[in-house]
């Protein structure tokens, strides 16, 4: 597992502190964590339940909401609705720099969070609530007496979990503006609700209430003895192993096997790139000044594969001939040539590309056998791809 700081610009056009926990392969899903009212992203449930998750391979991003722990802005000026706007905008980081989520987690009051903004971030296939409101003016009665102070002035000093926040009348008009039971109801995405049945913050009705109103597929677990914060680890590793479980369902398929490639902007430079195969990882940028350099250019990556390929090929075929071949070394360079240089091309005319491969073979070889690994060394598949035409399909997904 690894943990990587970063920071995006949120709804108020703040900076929001952030961590994204990754697993220690290649993610086979990102989520989304949004905490309780007044947490933050090191709150203790976020923290374990988004380290835990990284052993089933999902990476998750927790962040705090603006104005609160390592975020920018003032939280008073904030509402439940500025809350739906931070997340949207995580979630437009995630699908800029990595993979946009798929799976969106809330606790508390981050629960009705991510049941509101699950209508913006297109790619979510499902949403598990965690001690979730069923509607977010359930928090009004958090602020007790302080609400008629802040009918009355327009806003108040508010004592919450021993620290204190101004609370202002647009607060109270935001979440009492809601229209969760419709979002709910329409929330076209597999639903997982978890609340303890002893939750004395917000009570189980509210998970009956959301179970009732959303549609299938939808699923209901009891956190029998749990309270409202997951204080106990046992009770957030029990979340944790619940939501791999419940998610590979709907979220965590496999990545795409043998001969599937996806490239995205890594937001390195103007043009990083993020090279996904299978499991693996890499970057692909251009030198400065066009990049960056923060990895191989294309045509450098089209060399590895020829080199890797050649080699590979050598080693198979001499260790199948019983070859005393110890090592494979392949040297590649490309460039662009006029046509009229090249005796041998069937191209006459304007330019064309040239790759030089030079093979350098260790081992107690005779000189036949070097003879022989060099004319196999033509029969490996990527040679054979690159020299044979190639059908190249386009199509938007």
């Amino acid at each position: 597992m690894r943990t990587k700081k970063i920071e995006f610009t949120g709804s108020q056009g703040t900076p929001l502190a952030a961590r994204l926990e990754l697993p220690a392969g290649m993610p086979r899903a990102y989520a989304l964590f949004a905490h309780c009212f007044t947490c933050g992203k090191d709150q203790v449930a976020a923290t374990r339940i988004s380290r835990a998750l990284t052993g089933f391979g999902v990476a998750v991003l927790r962040f705090d909401f603006t104005g609160l722990g390592g975020s920018g802005g003032d939280f008073g000026n904030t509402g439940f609705s500025s809350n739906v706007d931070d997340l949207v905008l995580a979630a437009s980081y995630l699908r800029t720099h990595h993979e946009a989520p798929t799976l969106l987690i809330g606790h508390s009051l981050g629960g009705s969070a991510v049941l509101a903004a699950k209508h913006r971030i297109p790619e979510v296939r499902a949403v598990a609530t965690i001690g979730a409101p069923a509607d977010p003016s359930h928090v009004a009665h958090l602020l007790g007496a302080d609400t008629s102070e802040i009918e009355r002035s327009g806003e108040a000093e508010v004592s919450l979990a021993g620290r204190t926040f101004r609370i202002r009348q647009q607060f109270l008009d935001d979440i009492a503006e809601q229209p969760q039971a419709s979002r709910i109801a329409h929330l076209d995405a597999a639903l997982l609700v978890l609340h303890s049945p002893i939750d004395k913050l917000v009570g189980p009705e509210n998970a009956r209430k959301i179970f009732d109103t959303a549609r299938h597929p939808k699923s209901f677990i009891s956190l029998d003895g749990a309270d409202h914060l997951l204080t106990d680890p046992d009770d957030a590793e029990y979340v944790a192993s619940v939501l791999a479980a419940w998610a590979s369902r709907y979220v965590l398929a496999d990545r795409p096997g043998e001969g599937y490639v996806t490239v995205t902007d890594s937001g390195e430079g103007p043009l990083g790139q993020t090279v996904t195969a299978g499991r693996h990882s890499l970057p692909a940028d251009e030198p400065v000044p066009i990049g960056v350099d923060s990895g191989p250019t294309p045509y450098d990556l089209l060399l590895a594969a020829l080199g890797a390929c050649t080699s590979m090929t050598l080693r198979m075929y001499a260790d199948r001939k019983q070859l005393p071949l110890d090592r494979v070394t392949v040297q590649l360079r490309h460039s662009r040539i006029h046509a009229e240089d090249c005796a041998s091309c069937e191209t006459k005319t304007g330019l064309l590309d040239r790759i030089e491969r030079t093979i350098h073979l260790d081992g107690d070889l005779t000189p036949e056998q070097r003879e022989r690994l060099l004319q196999i060394a033509d029969k490996c598949p990527v040679h054979r791809t690159l020299k044979s035409e190639i059908d190249i399909r386009t199509t938007e997904s």
